[in-house]
């Protein structure tokens, strides 16, 4: 009989990826998940009933141990940028990652994947760096032999990184960013779900992995490659840290005032704390070439996907070059 891995989150950005590359070993995949029915475009990654969506709250014990029976392997892929409502940063971050590993060692579980992120330190400032050091900390209390995956900005078709800027670019001319100057080292999303799939398959090696792509840049460059790519002209403003945290401030307040019905998704000031530090891989940790992986470039997906934002769309390469032509 086939063998079955639980994805926590599988449906999200990173964990439909992993869903998929397991689905392709011939694993029986369960997609643990809050909506299910949401999660149903899951399904066609393998044979019928080959991957199935779950209803799962990590927040709670026996939800979270009914759907792992009778699994081989646990991958947590589960996390919150912004708090909201019970799903704060320690609820999900740090007791919910607890809680898999540790109802993972109690049933015999095998393997277990965890994806953290590079910036995780129990001694930051921010609430999102600290409790996800809580999580990695509580799986590895449990599941001493867990892989864990720490990846810089992932980027891909569904990313809400470029995505987001590039959809900005629609609304003027000017692109403002907060720590304009922080550098980054994007990760292809289906980089990171190979190096899960090769902790779930027992190919990689115990530990922490620091996982950053092929090229470290500023904000302000990467977005000046976005740029590049959607064929749009726009002026970088790099916003001071001062007026961002005044900012960040008054979207807080008013996300607290309004019961949360405003969620601020613009910027939080757990979010500046984190735009203050450089988002790359340690120069010692173990990465990409631990796990014979070589690292996606940007310029090989970027275009894949952002050409939407383009002007003229898909045909705005045509027009361009019909602007070539001799009448």
């Amino acid at each position: 009989m086939s063998k079955l891995v639980t994805i926590y989150g599988g449906s999200g950005f990173v964990g439909r990826y992993i869903a998929r590359r397991m689905a392709a070993k011939g694993w029986r995949v369960r997609v643990a998940v809050r909506r299910p029915n949401e999660a149903m475009f899951v399904k066609p990654y393998g044979v019928v009933g080959q991957v199935e969506p779950v209803f799962c709250n990590i927040r709670d014990d026996a939800s979270v141990q009914l759907a792992m029976q009778g699994a081989d392997a646990v991958v947590n892929c589960v996390g919150v940028l912004n708090e909201l409502g019970k799903n704060g940063f320690d609820a999900v971050q740090a007791e919910g990652a607890e809680r898999i590993a540790r109802l993972a060692s109690e049933n015999g579980v095998e393997r277990m994947v965890h994806i953290s992120a590079i910036g995780a330190d129990a001694e930051s400032s921010s609430a999102y760096s600290r409790t996800k050091a809580a999580g990695e900390a509580g799986v590895l209390a449990h599941m001493p032999d867990a892989v864990i995956l720490r990846p810089s900005i992932v980027f891909g078709t569904e990313d809400q990184f470029f995505n987001r800027f590039a959809a900005m670019t629609r609304f003027g001319p000017f692109l403002p960013l907060v720590g304009a100057e922080t550098r980054f080292q994007p990760v292809y999303v289906d980089d990171v779900a190979q190096a899960a799939e090769q902790g779930v398959l027992g190919q990689a090696a115990s530990g922490i992995y620091e996982l950053g792509g092929p090229e470290v840049k500023t904000f302000r460059a990467l977005m000046q490659q976005m740029l590049e790519v959607i064929h749009r002209r726009r002026v970088i403003l790099g916003v001071p840290f001062f007026v961002a945290k005044i900012m960040a401030g008054v979207l807080d307040i008013l996300k607290f005032v309004s019961f949360q019905l405003f969620s601020n998704p613009i910027l939080t000031r757990d979010q500046l704390k984190n735009l203050r530090q450089d988002n790359v891989a340690g120069d010692s940790a173990k990465g990409f070439a631990d796990l014979g992986i070589v690292p996606t470039t940007l310029d090989a997906v970027l275009h894949e996907y952002l050409w939407k934002f383009r002007p003229s769309g898909q045909y705005d390469d045509i027009q361009n070059s019909a602007k070539n032509l001799r009448t």
